[in-house]
């Protein structure tokens, strides 16, 4: 190789440190953001008070026990009519790269907007491999408890591994069905649906049965995007449709930016659901379709 070559090799290595450098010291001005975004939300609503006193249902178990469904069957799915829509595929564990959900600020918006509080029992349906588990798990403490739920066994082993070895002591790991989350009763502060609505198959059924699982008060907070569900997103109209069908109340609907949303809800209490029965009259009368 010639001077000239040599000169040009080192300029172009000059620039990818350079350009190295500077992702690294976005990601790390990201990240300095994204916890002092989740301080904030701990010093003005991650109160202490009483929580010592909270009792968890599964408290000191580990998500490494075992892939298991924690409660015993709900209604089948049987008795529930199907959406009037179509259902997306699951693709992967995850919806894309971490770093670049942190470096928009995904988790803590999200955090925020559903009021995450320290002592909690919330539940991510879906979980995937844990982008939200993770993160949970500190806001909630030692005094709360996330259970990483999805149908998909090979999905939970990387959630389980991922617990075992970060560790996080306050996750359960928990297999449910795609019309039953099978989670323990009256035990959720909260659950959440993140990117993941669109691909249920039995919305009806799956939103019945996660209302037991439910406390008095207990909030469901979905993240989708204002799109066709063939396209991996949720109309939010369809969404408030199907979900008013079961019971459940809108609080609110925030846009987050682009065509995504972050909705609200209000669980019902377990004696105000329709019987399955008077759902599916209800639906086959006034269905929930997407507008064409």
């Amino acid at each position: 190789m010639n001077s000239l070559g040599f000169e040009v090799s080192a300029r172009r290595a000059t620039t990818r440190c350079a350009t190295t450098r500077r992702a690294t010291t976005r990601r790390a001005t990201t990240r300095l953001a994204l916890l002092a975004t989740l301080s904030a939300i701990c010093a003005s609503g991650c109160s202490t008070a009483g929580a010592d006193s909270v009792s968890h249902p599964l408290r000191g178990r580990s998500a490494q026990d075992s892939l298991m469904r924690l409660a015993p069957p709900g209604a089948p799915a049987s008795a529930f009519p199907a959406p009037s829509r179509p259902v997306a595929d699951i693709v992967a564990p995850r919806w894309t790269a971490e770093d670049d959900r942190d470096d928009v600020g995904e988790f803590a918006r999200v955090a925020r907007i559903a009021g995450v509080r320290r002592g909690q029992a919330i539940a991510d349906i879906g979980a995937g491999d844990g982008y939200y588990v993770a993160r949970l798990s500190p806001l909630v403490g030692p005094t709360g408890r996330v259970f990483g739920q999805d149908i998909m066994p090979s999905y939970l082993a990387l959630l389980a591994r991922r617990v075992r070895t970060t560790p996080l002591e306050n996750v359960t790991v928990a297999l449910g069905d795609s019309h039953d989350p099978r989670l323990p009763a009256a035990a959720l502060d909260l659950a959440i649906m993140i990117h993941m609505y669109h691909e249920i198959d039995q919305p009806f059924a799956l939103l019945w049965n996660l209302a037991t699982s439910m406390k008095p008060g207990g909030r469901l907070v979905i993240l989708d995007l204002e799109r066709p569900t063939f396209g991996h997103g949720t109309p939010i109209a369809l969404l408030r449709c199907e979900l008013r069908a079961v019971g459940y109340r809108e609080r609110g609907v925030t846009r987050t930016g682009g065509e995504e949303y972050v909705a609200v809800f209000d669980a019902p209490a377990v004696a105000d659901r329709l019987s399955p029965a008077a759902l599916s009259m209800q639906l086959a009368a006034a269905p929930c379709q997407m507008a064409r």
